[in-house]
């Protein structure tokens, strides 16, 4: 079968299509004829050598599909062969951009009947980080206030919305142009600020009032990460899901007592180890697609020939929303 791969880490054009072994199920394990790959700054940062936990050689990157059920192991019950289904993948057998995959059983959701599958597959990684980190991490309550940053990226677009589902009062939305802040505020943001501009620290104080936000979602590092500390209200939360920039903050942790603030990180494969939380949280969020109260931004279908192209897109910023790729 045809996979993407790459045997050095480095930029973009270290991703290369070969032909590997089409994998066999064991145990509680079934095989996925892939049908949607999505595509997340994981996989980039996999692909660098820079993700949280090493990435071994050769590597397969690809975490989230949707597709076709084509064969079960052993000790599988609940699943059968045609069903459709979407998943994120832990093993270390997986290949997410492929034509095939293997995956646990017990980690797959079924597609509801009439769900696009590409909405299908842009809900997983991105929808459950945002679900943990607002609910989990960040322990949103009704009535606080949030601030998203990249909000028109594929977890802001999610946060965004499940923000307001879960009662926030007030939802800041941060991003680099107009259109990008367009889009926050359709799908709900109340106040949109461009963080390019060196003061949108100071219209996160103005937004609130001067008392700063209750919730924060920070995935940018360096500069970003230490204005939105100083954003935090007393006993606000700040949640790190990522280093897009590539630039480490300083912290000091002393500055957090006086306000009794809170710097909290979120990995999204250890709430995948908790199987109750994990298909709750993404049975929920099945639930809110189904019933239209949640929307997904679809940024563009690729072709698996075209992995390298679309890394660039999201690594450039030039993009919103989920992008996809087709086998």
């Amino acid at each position: 079968m045809k996979a993407i791969q790459f045997t050095e880490y480095g930029g973009p054009d270290v991703l290369k299509i070969v032909e590997i072994d089409k994998p066999s199920p064991r145990g509680y394990e079934v095989v996925i004829k892939i049908e949607a790959i999505g595509v997340n700054y994981a996989d980039t940062a996999r692909r660098e050598g820079q993700y949280v936990v090493k990435t071994p050689l050769p590597y397969v990157p690809g975490s989230e599909v949707a597709g076709t059920v084509t064969e079960v192991g052993k000790d599988v019950k609940d699943f059968s062969i045609g069903d459709k289904v979407v998943t994120l993948l832990g093993s270390n057998r997986a290949t997410g951009y492929a034509e095939y995959t293997i995956a646990d059983a017990r980690g797959l959701l079924l597609i509801p009947d009439g769900m696009n599958i590409h909405q299908a597959v842009a809900l997983p990684l991105q929808g459950l980080s945002a679900y943990h980190i607002l609910k989990t991490m960040g322990r949103l309550e009704e009535g606080e206030t949030v601030l998203v940053h990249a909000a028109a990226g594929g977890v802001g677009t999610i946060a965004v919305q499940l923000a307001k589902l879960f009662g926030a009062k007030k939802v800041i939305a941060t991003a680099s142009t107009d259109e990008k802040l367009a889009l926050a505020k359709e799908l709900g943001a109340d106040i949109c600020i461009n963080y390019t501009h060196d003061n949108w620290e100071q219209q996160v104080f103005e937004a609130t009032n001067s008392k700063g936000v209750d919730v924060a979602l920070e995935m940018a590092g360096g500069e970003i990460f230490r204005k939105t500390v100083e954003c935090l209200a007393p006993f606000g939360r700040l949640v790190i899901y990522g280093v897009a920039s590539g630039e480490q903050a300083r912290l000091y942790p002393s500055s957090l007592m006086a306000d009794n603030k809170t710097v909290t990180g979120f990995f999204l494969p250890g709430i995948m180890k908790k199987q109750e939380l994990y298909r709750k949280s993404l049975q929920d969020l099945l639930t809110f697609l189904n019933k239209g109260e949640l929307k997904l931004m679809i940024g563009g279908i690729f072709s698996l020939e075209e992995a390298s192209k679309v890394h660039e897109l999201l690594q450039g910023r030039k993009t919103t929303g989920k992008l996809i790729l087709k086998p």
